[in-house]
């Protein structure tokens, strides 16, 4: 999609690309894509080098809130080997959600086009631009600084407005024939200096720390004249939340889909990284399984949340006082007195673990973010998820009792859920 294109839908300079140079943009193709409303069309240009047939086909939802999409081309054939484009209409009555899906052989793309009378904020959280400069964060991490030539950029794992994370491969310093496998989070040209500076300092929330369940940043490029790029040990099945939704994609056709043990075991390894943070009186503010990674032994990672808030906007929300925050994650005393601690930690484990045990659905998707400390005030909760255990749902309701000192400790957490983890195998 070309720079005009993503100019008129979503006011920005930048490129939306699925598939470019053999190289697939995994995060676009879950991409949400808000459209307004008085779009009738959408624009794209697509060719290949090869010979590949395509397959195009639309689903609408309520036919009367949106017309059947019409496009320029036909139903089936193959892909043009020169550049064309590519021209959808569509027509909408009312504001209503819609999907549409378009295949090209073994590449899917799929844009889930959401109507909206506004659109999440992207502004910066004060708390994070309080006095700091470039130069200074810069500074921070001057001593795990590399330099660029060691580092080779694979496919794009995500993408957000201004930020990506790459699949990367950093050279062994002292054997360039050595090398392993990075993840690398950057900037895009387009970036600003608060935008660059936000992400250094929020990769250096786990700096120094060293645990089993947590993945602190390693190395840092920082060259005069380039974007910042922040490294970290690679994790072969990437972000958690997006692992947990390709399993829920998959449930029904996989025989071997991911059990309920292994998702007690994930929550498991993210109390245990948590209670190393306690214990260091270090506080998360933003525990997730979007700041989660997994590899394919079921080894899971707590992350630090640079670029979160751009990669996956739908999860956080500007309450009117300039601060882009998880607002259905925080505890109570979070929404409304800005106050942080591990008891707070502990209410976004529950609803992290609501996430597991949902396999990445979103928490309190049908309240207004205007109205969750109302809501949580009056005592209700996000309902018990389908086929989770009414234990495992009491260990997620006493993380969100509003007094803090009811909440269980992170210690305790893991000790009730290895028990409830070992319940679980003298069943199987």
């Amino acid at each position: 999609m070309s720079e005009e294109e993503v100019k008129k839908l979503l006011g920005l300079d930048a490129e939306l690309y699925y598939v470019r140079d053999d190289v697939v943009n995994h995060y676009a193709l879950s991409f949400i894509l808000p459209v307004p409303s008085d779009t009738n069309s959408l624009h794209f240009t697509w060719h290949s080098s090869s010979k590949v047939d395509y397959r195009l086909g639309f689903q609408v939802e309520n036919t009367s809130a949106m017309d059947q999409p019409q496009s320029n081309i036909s139903a089936q054939g193959e892909v043009p080997r020169t550049r064309s484009a590519l021209c959808i209409g569509i027509c909408f009555f009312i504001y209503f959600s819609c999907v549409f899906g378009l295949c090209v052989l073994k590449y899917t793309a799929h844009l889930c086009v959401c109507l909206i009378s506004g659109y999440p904020s992207l502004r910066i959280e004060k708390n994070d631009l309080r006095s700091v400069s470039l130069l200074e964060a810069k500074a921070k991490v001057k001593d795990i600084a590399i330099s660029r030539e060691r580092v080779t950029l694979r496919d794009v794992l995500h993408e957000g407005t201004f930020g990506r994370i790459f699949h990367g491969v950093l050279l062994d310093e002292k054997d360039p024939s050595k090398e392993k496998q990075v993840f690398v989070k950057a900037v895009k040209d387009h970036a600003s200096e608060v935008q660059v500076t936000m992400m250094l300092t929020e990769s250096c929330k786990l700096r120094g720390l060293h645990h089993r369940n947590l993945l602190p940043i390693s190395h840092v490029c920082i060259e005069d004249g380039e974007k910042p790029m922040v490294l970290l040990p690679y994790m072969n099945w990437g972000n958690l939340k997006l692992f947990l939704r390709q399993c829920k994609l998959a449930e029904a056709n996989n025989p071997q889909a991911i059990s309920q043990q292994d998702l007690v075991h994930m929550a498991i390894q993210i109390s245990c990284g948590m209670s190393y943070l306690a214990r260091r009186e270090v506080i998360h503010k933003d525990l997730a399984a979007r700041n989660c990674v997994i590899d394919n032994s079921m080894q899971v990672k707590i992350t630090d949340n640079a670029l979160a808030r751009d990669l996956f906007p739908m999860d956080y929300h500007c309450l009117g006082d300039n601060e882009n925050r998880p607002v259905r994650w925080m505890a109570l005393e979070s929404l409304l007195n800005n106050d942080f601690s591990s008891a707070s930690d502990v209410w976004a484990f529950g609803v992290s673990l609501w996430e597991l045990m949902t396999l990445g659905q979103t928490p309190y998707v049908d309240i207004d973010p205007f109205e969750m400390a109302a809501y949580l005030k009056d005592g209700y909760r996000i309902a018990q998820p389908i086929n989770c255990p009414d234990e495992l749902f009491a260990v997620m309701a006493c993380c969100w009792a509003l007094d803090l000192e009811e909440r269980p400790k992170f210690q305790q957490l893991v000790q009730c859920l290895t028990e409830f983890h070992a319940a679980l195998g003298a069943y199987v």
